[in-house]
């Protein structure tokens, strides 16, 4: 009679194929996620979690001293600063490939972003807004441009930077970043939490894509990726 597969051979079979397909199971996580936001934000309904959000972000949480930290961190995926870092990045990242492969995919992420804006047309919150924004809400802009753009930044450096420090150092402030240009976004009234979870989702996916097919050729005469 066969010996059944003890339990530690399951877990390890389990953890060796979320490796081995972890682009995949993420993908597949964060189409599930979106597909159920917009299902019911096209049913013109606000959700829980940003209820949530509204309670814990603008009720509980704003205050006096906070306000201006987070329109710091808004503005981390403004125009102008996005700009003026892809420039930076232009001109000292070796070669003209790193900077062409930044442009292209903020650029990339814009129109998307701007292509769903126009298909859902959300309104924006009302009523408790601090900052003055156009346009419509879902997904989030600066949700979708912090994820792209930031999270490139994420992979170059994870990919080249030799230095481990570094690399964890760099790589933690990005995700930082990231994270506190969503939450900024809420508290400041400009967003819905579903709008910046959503823009999370559509962002990662296109940056998904993006470092697996596009990256990797645009960046070809760059020197050999370290070894792991």
């Amino acid at each position: 009679m066969a010996e059944k597969p003890s339990a530690r051979r399951f877990v390890h079979d389990a953890t060796a194929f979320a490796r081995q397909n972890v682009n995949v199971i993420v993908l597949a996580i964060v189409a599930i996620v979106f597909i159920a936001i917009l299902q019911e934000v096209a049913e013109g309904e606000i959700t829980r979690l940003d209820t949530l959000a509204y309670q814990f972000f603008v009720v509980r949480l704003r205050s006096d001293w906070l306000t201006p930290v987070m329109e710091g961190f808004s503005s981390l995926a403004s125009p102008a600063v996005i700009l003026v870092m892809t420039v930076v990045v232009a001109a000292f990242a070796p070669g003209v490939r790193p900077g062409r492969c930044v442009a292209l995919n903020l650029a990339c992420a814009v129109v998307l972003n701007q292509v769903l804006k126009f298909i859902v047309q959300r309104p924006r919150p009302d009523g408790f807004r601090l900052v003055s924004e156009a346009g419509y809400s879902f997904p989030s802009g600066h949700s979708m441009v912090s994820m792209a753009f930031y999270g490139l930044l994420i992979w170059f450096i994870w990919r080249y930077e030799r230095d481990h420090v570094l690399r964890w150092v760099w790589c933690s402030t990005f995700v930082l970043i990231i994270v506190m240009v969503g939450i900024s976004r809420i508290y400041l009234g400009v967003h819905y939490a579903s709008d910046v979870v959503a823009g999370f989702c559509v962002s990662l996916a296109w940056l998904m894509f993006f470092t697996r097919i596009i990256a990797p050729a645009l960046m070809e005469e760059t020197p050999p990726e370290r070894d792991v």
